[in-house]
């Protein structure tokens, strides 16, 4: 039986879309739903063209996470992705999927890591520190903003010359090309 997916996302879904495509034809794990708290983002049409179903729900809904809990269990969830999601996940859903929540971070923790440090925010916070190099960090998901358990990193060099816009480029790259693999590898030790 496959290890069944649902990703978290409230935006475009560029990250998202690289997991439907890493396991449309995979032989032992697969993406089942994808939830978002943005009725207008583009992983919705991202989701639909790979005929993964979605779930839009607003702020108030996502507080105690225990509806969230009988949908993932309604649809016999075993890890959960975010990809770009902007709410803390609630307490309820952390402890029921305890080391089964995976986020990217767009730098290398612990520096840039907390809450408000996301998107944009991260990439003007590295070229203000004028750091010479950036990265991703893959983690697992706890009650604490980018406090959870380092799976893997990466990094890229960065030249004093790039703007916020060239870093967060640079590092997309390496989200794109390292997170369905790194998750894969990580669900795969259990199977």
């Amino acid at each position: 039986m496959k290890k069944r997916i649902s990703i978290f996302a409230s935006g475009s879904g560029s990250n998202a879309e690289e997991f439907f495509k890493h396991f449309q034809n995979h032989p032992s794990v697969e993406v089942v739903s994808v939830f978002t708290n943005n009725k207008s983002a583009g992983v919705i049409e991202r989701a639909s063209r790979y005929h993964i179903p979605h779930h839009v729900y607003n702020r108030t809904f996502w507080q105690t996470g225990d509806v969230i809990l009988d949908i993932l269990a309604e649809e016999k969830v075993d890890y959960i992705v975010l990809a770009g999601f902007m709410l803390l996940i609630p307490q309820a859903l952390v402890k029921q999927y305890s080391d089964r929540i995976f986020n990217i971070h767009p730098a290398l923790l612990p520096k840039f890591g907390g809450q408000g440090m996301y998107g944009s925010n991260v990439h003007k916070a590295v070229k203000a520190a004028g750091e010479s190099e950036s990265g991703i960090t893959i983690h697992f998901v706890n009650e604490e903003y980018d406090r959870g358990t380092i799976i893997y990193q990466e990094s890229c060099p960065l030249s004093p010359e790039d703007s916020a816009e060239e870093i967060a480029a640079k590092v997309l790259k390496l989200e794109h090309k390292n997170y369905p693999k790194v998750v894969e590898q990580e669900v795969l030790k259990t199977i």
